[in-house]
């Protein structure tokens, strides 16, 4: 399988974070030097003849600190980032940059991508890679490998990339000749160790014309790129990078220990929010002790049906002719497990009394209530692993029985601490260990509940795999004997915990687009924990990790294996915003309660989000920049009093100038307090900026897996008056736009002329003078004069810029139009305005590109016509079994599903109201899946509803149910999908289906009659 990677807009501003810092460095096609071709052997004078010839190294930064400082402070602004007060200098390098990014959002992509723009830009082209560890090396090369097709129909050129080895020197000769652009991949331990391998780099070698390799390298002047610096930061690590004599340093990670300058951000909040990694679901294992019981019981889940009372499923002991054994049992109200058990003594008493599939609890006569995932009475370590280990199969079948029909290949990853339990040896040979025989029978088990008589893809799937092929173990091997065994463990420092082994990770790495098909019959994964940092399969839907908990590996690295989106068989990334956290949501079965792990886990979250803000007042919001689609918009100290008062006055912060949970809520519910009038123009990024201050309801939504129930389809569904609803409106089309592009340069010729306004260039005059008397640690710290006066002014006239902008270049590939449209809007536009390029260039081209492409969208959507096709929606997209939790669902009459889930107040109130109603026979929330292709993004309406015939006037309506009618509160973009969808249900339907928005019952019944 070929994996496919596409530019995403997030990564392109981690990429654009770096590269603007360095605006107006003369490009350069670098800075050639002799290279130095040593001599034919140590204590000789001769050089080498055919070792001669230029090297090429990166060119100084020729910006004046300043400068840099400057556009540093720039990028921070745009982000809203704190604001360096200086750049921060380090014993090895005078320019620090870091760039946050969660673990499983593509910061290899993105840093391979910085490398290539920087090349582009300003001409750099020597870079090395430091990481801290041979499994993260491995995946780097990995990556370099798998994305250099991607690049090269990008920017239409390759890198050429080596791992460094010291026994082999000579890659660094080309690495230092080539003029192209040359990556150096490097692990810590290969400079920075003790052993003989490491002082290699050091050391004048024969084999390298004497050569030391370090001399060589330093004269490139590279780019380092720190991945994963946090462990890298001991003394002699810091020491020894400093021999490399770096222009720069970038530091990639998604939990900085020490900061430098921060220029990007996207942290676990971030990417939840953007739904850029995988949802997080948790399925706990209680043991508890039941006060002088010792019956063993296992409550493993609840189930409904529509047409039978709940019933669940638990684990118990039987007295059998061969002895007891535990045997799952499907158990109903007025159950008694003495009965059930044969008579065993310690049942006497449990009868069930109560199944509650809301509390997914079940309650016996005795006064035992037993909640789902709790075991009690005789649980054995054993007996807690079987546990884990059926759960985690349960939870693969679940996921797969939806994901396999969507082409998606389910892989479920189990975390071990020793060999042996997997794969043991004796003279016999090779022998299945005890997670490996518990694995097999619990998968039989599972299988025959799963398996149906149909025959389907599925079926024919599951029956053309062996129970002992579909797991196989990755593991250190051992050279002699080659047999699996347990790696050598690190025990102290950064990477404690871990292991260093190439074979295995080797091995995980070379099976990892093989385990994405589904000719391969491995489905689950034993590993090592210590390996743990050499997992991140796409596919990795559920993890298990069979071992005590220890302080070596957080809750937080332990999920982060299994955090990336998930690929189809064709290498497809699924991440459509519409249904991205219905498909990715990672399964982790924990050897504890659900309370604690998401607590243990949250804890973790909060602690590598200490870089974020936690007060929301005037001084924080001050001078940050509002991104408008007209262009940055600075916050004024009035502005920042009033999103003070504005947060104060509606209780959405605290005493603490804290934000409350309340903000969140309401937000989430969309019944936000109106902004004063002088914010309203900037709402959208005013709550932006509010969001970007860190409170604990923002964290990531942690479901416990266990509390969710398939909601069935009911009879209501099988009503005429819903079939013929969707036959009506069950058409896929697709759209054309028909446009003069006069039309669009006239457009955009108007709105340049009226709305380009371009802010001059600032400059601040600092007037000081040196103190009366000065301190030496003053003069040493830059202390020693004082300011007296700032005056800031307006440059009204500009020098010629040493920067060339290719303007008609520049505004052609932000708006995707010809250079001739983009020439002839220029040539259009009032003299005046278009003088003000010479001001300020950069604002220019963003405003005038932002304008472009506002006019572009508007046209696209008044000409845009859909064509029906013969394709329909099939009815899998409401039989799909989807779990919910129910007690979070709206129990219904006249929906579709006995339990309707919304997505605010104002959706719950409707809904409500909607179920009550006389006129009403039907109604259906449409799944996400039913879509409208529109120029601006898939579009899913919210409600198909079907009313009694005779009683309305449009006797069936499609609705999209908002918080607001007001056009200008409603997202310009939600505005383009809503016309787009005006035009394509008038052009597939009849006058009896109406399409449109509204905001309560109350409006809909106005439309309707």
């Amino acid at each position: 399988m070929k994996l496919k990677f596409k530019q995403q807009a997030y990564q392109t501003d981690a990429v654009r974070s770096v590269v603007d810092c360095f605006a107006g460095q003369p490009k350069s096609r670098g800075f050639k030097y002799a290279v130095d071709p040593g001599r034919a052997a140590a204590g000789s004078s001769l050089t080498l003849a055919g070792f001669e010839g230029d090297g090429f190294a990166n060119d100084r930064i020729a910006l004046p600190p300043a400068q840099l400082l400057e556009n540093l402070q720039g990028v921070q602004r745009r982000q809203n980032l704190a604001v360096s007060p200086a750049l921060k200098k380090t014993s090895v390098c005078d320019v620090n940059l870091d760039i946050e990014m969660e673990t499983g959002t593509g910061k290899t992509y993105c840093y391979i991508k910085t490398m290539f723009e920087l090349n582009r830009d300003y001409g750099w082209c020597k870079f090395i890679v430091v990481v801290p560890s041979i499994a993260i090396r491995e995946g780097v090369l990995k990556s370099f490998e798998i994305m250099a097709e991607h690049f090269l129909e990008q920017y239409g050129k390759r890198i050429r990339y080596f791992v460094y080895n010291s026994k082999h020197p000579h890659n660094l000769e080309s690495f230092s000749s080539d003029a192209g652009i040359n990556v150096m991949i490097i692990n810590v331990q290969a400079f920075n160790a003790r052993g003989e391998d490491a002082r290699r780099i050091y050391l004048e070698l024969d084999d390298f014309q004497s050569r030391r390799p370090i001399d060589v390298i330093k004269k490139n002047r590279p780019i380092l790129i720190l991945d994963e610096p946090q462990k890298m930061e001991g003394r002699a690590t810091t020491e020894k990078l400093a021999e490399f004599d770096p222009l720069m340093i970038l530091r990639y990670s998604a939990t900085h220990k020490t900061e430098h300058n921060k220029v990007y951000r996207l942290d676990a909040i971030d990417a939840y929010n953007q739904k850029l990694v995988k949802k997080i679901a948790v399925r706990g294992i209680t043991v508890r002790g039941l006060a002088g019981i010792n019956a063993y019981l296992y409550l493993e889940s609840i189930r409904i049906a529509t047409t039978k009372p709940p019933e669940a499923r638990a684990e118990l002991e039987i007295q059998q002719k061969s002895g007891i054994k535990r045997v799952l049992r499907m158990l109903r109200k007025n159950d008694n497990l003495y009965d059930l058990s044969d008579g065993l003594e310690q049942y006497r008493g449990f009868v069930v009394s109560d199944i509650n599939a809301i509390d997914n609890t079940v309650s016996f006569t005795n006064g035992v209530v037993l909640a789902a995932g709790e075991a009690a009475g005789d649980v054995s370590e054993a007996s807690l692993r079987r546990i884990q280990i059926r759960e985690a199969i349960k939870a693969h079948f679940e996921k797969e029985k939806t994901l396999f029909a969507q082409g998606i290949k389910v892989l479920s990853l189990f975390f071990i601490d020793e060999v042996a339990k997997y794969r043991s040896y004796n003279e016999a040979g090779e022998q299945a260990g005890e997670y490996a025989l518990m694995f097999e029978e619990e998968y039989n088990a599972q299988l025959n509940e799963v398996q149906t008589l149909e025959d389907t893809p599925y079926n024919r799937y599951l029956k053309g795999i062996e129970t002992g092929r579909t797991h196989n173990g990755y593991f250190s091997i051992d050279k002699k004997t080659k047999r699996l065994v347990n790696p050598a463990v690190k025990a102290r420092g950064e990477s404690a915990g871990e292991a260093d082994d190439v074979d295995a990770y080797d091995l995980i790495l070379r099976d990892k687009a093989r385990l994405l098909s589904f000719e391969e019959p491995v489905r689950f994964l034993f590993s090592h924990s210590a390996l743990r940092e050499g997992w991140d399969n796409p596919n990795v839907f559920v993890i298990c990790t069979l071992k005590h908990s220890d302080n070596t590996v957080s809750r937080r690295q332990e999920v982060g294996r299994g955090m990336r989106l998930a690929v189809t068989q064709g290498g497809d990334r699924m991440d459509d915003p519409a249904t991205v956290h219905q498909v990715n949501v990672l399964t982790v079965v924990a050897n504890e309660s659900y309370r604690d792990f998401v607590s243990g886990l949250q804890k973790d979250i909060s602690a590598s989000l200490s870089a974020r803000p936690l007060q929301a007042n005037e001084e924080y919001f001050r001078d940050k920049l509002l991104k408008t689609p007209t262009g940055d918009v600075k916050v004024t100290p009035q502005m920042a009093k009033l999103i003070e008062r504005y947060l104060v006055k509606n209780d959405y912060s605290d005493t603490d100038e804290r934000i409350t949970e309340l903000y969140h809520l309401a937000k989430k519910e969309g019944t936000l307090a109106a902004l004063p009038p002088e914010l309203a123009p900037y709402q959208e990024q005013v709550f932006q900026l509010i969001d970007s201050v860190f409170s604990m309801a923002q964290l990531p939504a942690i479901d416990d897996d266990r509390r969710g129930k398939v909601n069935p389809l009911n009879a209501n569904f099988e009503k005429k008056e819903f079939q013929e609803l969707w036959r009506r409106i069950n058409r896929k089309a697709i759209y054309a736009v028909d446009f003069r592009t006069d039309e669009l340069i006239d457009k955009c010729i108007k709105a340049l002329d009226k709305e380009l306004r371009v802010t001059p260039l600032q400059y601040t005059v600092t007037r000081g003078e040196q103190k009366d008397e000065a301190k030496y640690e003053e003069m040493k710290n830059g202390d020693a004069f004082v300011a007296k006066q700032n005056q800031t002014d307006y440059l009204v006239t500009t020098a010629s810029s040493v920067v060339k902008y290719d303007v008609i270049g520049k505004l052609t590939e932000s708006t995707q139009l010809t250079r001739r449209t983009i020439a002839t809007i220029l040539r259009g536009i009032n003299a005046a305005v278009f003088s003000q390029f010479r001001a300020n260039p950069e604002d220019f081209l963003l405003k005038a590109g932002t304008i472009i492409n506002e006019q572009k969208a508007t046209v696209v959507v008044e000409h845009l016509a859909y064509n029906p096709l013969d394709e329909t929606h099939t009815i899998d997209i409401f039989t799909q079994e989807k779990k919910e939790d129910l007690s979070k669902g709206f129990k219904a009459a006249r929906h579709i599903y006995d339990y309707v889930f919304t997505d605010s107040a104002n959706e719950r109130t409707f809904v409500g109201e909607l179920d009550a109603s006389a006129e009403v026979v039907v109604y259906a929330k449409l799944p996400r899946s039913f879509h409208i292709p529109t120029p601006v993004g898939n579009y899913n309406p919210d409600w198909a509803i079907a009313f009694q015939s005779g009683k309305v006037k449009h006797v069936f309506f499609v609705a999209e149910t908002k918080g607001s009618m007001s056009t200008m509160e409603l997202r310009k973009i939600e505005e383009a999908k809503i016309e787009c969808a005006r035009k394509f249900f008038a052009k597939i339907t009849s006058e009896q289906v109406k399409y449109d928005v509204v905001n309560s019952y109350g409006k809909l019944m106005e439309l309707v009659k």
